[in-house]
């Protein structure tokens, strides 16, 4: 029998709207329901909320909103329900919806994972030979963390499942292993079936950002119809691995392999060793097509032996932080809001010093309208409005302080046309750094509780692949389409015109995939588009190497740019923090192609995606 289980996708974040569950539970196709709820940042604000109230330390609207609107129907349809929204906390996530269910008179079946938390751990590693070392900048172990959670896998969550839970509740996993885990359990995938754990990851990574899967942060946002009723993203997926993405009947967003691709490439690093704790991914010869309207065919995924490691995420305070802005209107906005950034660092460098206080630990001065994150290839220095963005880091909070005072000033000392200083001082808030590092499994014991009993969940171990990433694929390796001739006279046009982008963050570094408008542009993108000269285009930005790695499956490339986000989302003082922005920069680079590429170019591209003077 040709079973198809299907999930939907309700959250991509904490803070995603609150539409994506009644939006899937009411649209009578679905299965399971699954959230994502955790990022490095929300797990240290759970874990501060935790400290001022120990029942705290969840994801509280996953209760109060999501299930709250949807309890009684997900129950009446047998809807199964797999959340990462416990937090540091998943047992009182677990409470609070028992409370909920208790209200509305539901009897319900809730199953915790946790075992994430290795904070206990901390004494032993710190006298560990050879010592922890950050993944990306090889620091020592901070000596005050203020959380440490290994990112779990999909097996507890289907031994969860396997014991008759109608909603499971983990703390820290990997994304895409709220997914994982329902196919395991649906269709007795094994710990060593590491092709269908490849193809159930990607499935879950499709889904795990919401709509990004359905039109969302799609490259063509101008062909994305209905935003305000967009659709949240299904896979209906089959025992040996297949899936189609769709959504809801009736609902806006669109679903095309483009799309579809944008996803698969977001934040996966080396797409042909994308690292999760079940499975080592290889994604180069996933393949994906059109399959209907709003359908989309996936398939082609690859796994070997997941590494002998967990990924840790801990979070650690390093000061202190501060950011403000004031909007500059008139003639020369930009040289007036520059000027006037600078004054300011420079008058309270000066009052610093009078204070005893020392220097800034970082600085960060932006004007957002004047494309300040383009570097040298912005365009827009005139604009007669501006808005200036500073922001700081400091050892002491009574520093920023000072600073934050100093601000609203500059509305009556300095440029004409200085405002929007209304909204009072800047609050000055704890730097919250990231530390990554790997651990070795054997140490990290996951737990499942349904009822107050224990189920066992098999520990993990074994022999398993190398940990170090491997090489990218060789050119050679690449479908080799040939480019249509084009004679000796060229044009220049930018990337837009010849592929879609999407990018993401990982700590420190950028991730931004690229995907060819059409195969035969791909040996022109091959041949131009080099990490050579991605590296010089986004120099301004990316102080560390810049790697390209070929996805020949959907004729895209993967560019990995180490040293990139200003130190990554928490610590970074830039406007985009996340490196969101840098694939629509990429886009930018001029690229030269002949004449006679034009009706190909005209055929598969909108016309109004040209830049100017293209």
């Amino acid at each position: 029998m040709n079973r198809v289980v299907r999930i939907g996708g309700a959250s991509g974040f904490w803070g995603d709207s609150s539409v994506g569950a009644p939006q899937l539970v009411a649209s009578g196709q679905i299965d399971y329901l699954v959230f994502d709820y955790l990022a490095e940042l929300t797990m240290s604000i759970l874990a501060g909320a935790r400290l001022k109230k120990p029942e705290l330390g969840y994801a509280t609207d996953f209760v109060s909103v999501a299930m709250k609107a949807v309890l009684k129907d997900v129950v009446q349809q047998g809807i199964r329900v797999v959340s990462n929204a416990g937090g540091v906390n998943p047992q009182g996530c677990a409470d609070a919806l028992a409370a909920l269910a208790s209200e509305q008179g539901i009897a319900l079946k809730i199953a915790v994972v946790s075992g994430d938390d290795v904070s206990p751990l901390l004494p032993q590693l710190r006298q560990q030979q050879p010592p922890v070392r950050e993944l990306q900048s090889g620091a020592p172990l901070p000596e005050r963390v203020l959380t440490a959670n290994a990112y779990l896998g999909a097996r507890p969550i289907q031994a969860a499942l396997d014991a008759g839970a109608q909603v499971v509740i983990t703390g820290r996993c990997v994304d895409s292993a709220v997914t994982l885990g329902v196919l395991m359990h649906e269709f007795g995938w094994q710990p060593g079936d590491h092709d269908l754990l490849a193809a159930g990851s990607l499935a879950g990574h499709i889904i795990e950002c919401g709509c990004q899967a359905t039109g969302g942060l799609h490259t063509d946002w101008d062909t994305v119809p209905d935003w305000p009723n967009i659709g949240y993203p299904i896979v209906e997926c089959h025992a040996d691995g297949r899936f189609v993405v769709t959504k809801p009947a009736g609902t806006g967003g669109k679903v095309t392999p483009a799309v579809v691709g944008e996803q698969m490439l977001y934040e996966i690093g080396d797409p042909s060793a994308y690292l999760l704790p079940d499975v080592v991914a290889d994604f180069t010869q996933v393949r994906i097509e059109q399959a209907g309207e709003h359908r989309v065919r996936v398939h082609g995924a690859r796994g070997r032996p997941p590494t002998a490691s967990y990924k840790v995420c801990a979070t650690y305070v390093d000061g202190f932080k501060a950011a403000s802005q004031l909007t500059i209107v008139g003639f020369d906005a930009v040289a007036k809001a520059q000027r006037t950034g600078e004054a300011i660092l420079a008058r309270t460098s000066t009052l610093f010093a009078q204070h005893g206080f020392g220097p800034y630990s970082g600085t960060q001065l932006e004007v957002l309208g004047a494309e300040s994150c383009y570097g040298p290839h912005a365009r827009a220095t005139q604009t007669r409005e501006a808005v200036l963005r500073i922001a700081v880091t400091h050892s002491r909070k009574e520093a920023l302080e000072l600073f934050a005072r100093e601000v609203a000033p500059a509305g009556t000392s300095w440029a004409p046309g200085t405002t929007g200083a209304g909204g009072g001082r800047s609050p000055v808030s704890p730097s919250i750094r990231q530390y990554a590092f790997l651990l070795d499994k054997s140490k990290v014991e996951a737990s499942v509780e349904i009822d107050g009993q224990r189920i066992e969940v098999p520990r993990e171990a074994g022999p398993v692949a190398c940990e170090e990433t491997p090489s990218p694929m060789p050119p050679a390796g690449i479908n080799k389409p040939q480019p249509a001739s084009f004679d000796a006279d060229t044009i220049e046009v930018p990337l837009i015109r010849l592929a879609w982008a999407r990018s993401g963050d990982k700590g420190d570094t950028s991730n931004i995939g690229v995907i060819a408008r059409h195969p035969a542009l791909l040996p022109l993108l091959r041949e131009q588009l080099t990490e050579a000269r991605v590296a010089e285009w986004l120099a301004h930005l990316v102080k560390g190497p810049v790697t390209r790695y070929e996805v020949p499956g959907i004729g895209a490339f993967n560019f990995v740019c180490e040293q990139a986000l200003g130190g990554g989302g928490m610590a970074s003082l830039r406007n985009d923090a996340l490196g969101k922005g840098m694939g629509q920069i990429l886009l930018a680079m001029p690229m030269r192609v002949g004449a006679e590429w034009l009706a190909l170019l005209e055929a598969n591209v909108p016309a109004d995606h040209a830049a100017p003077g293209a």
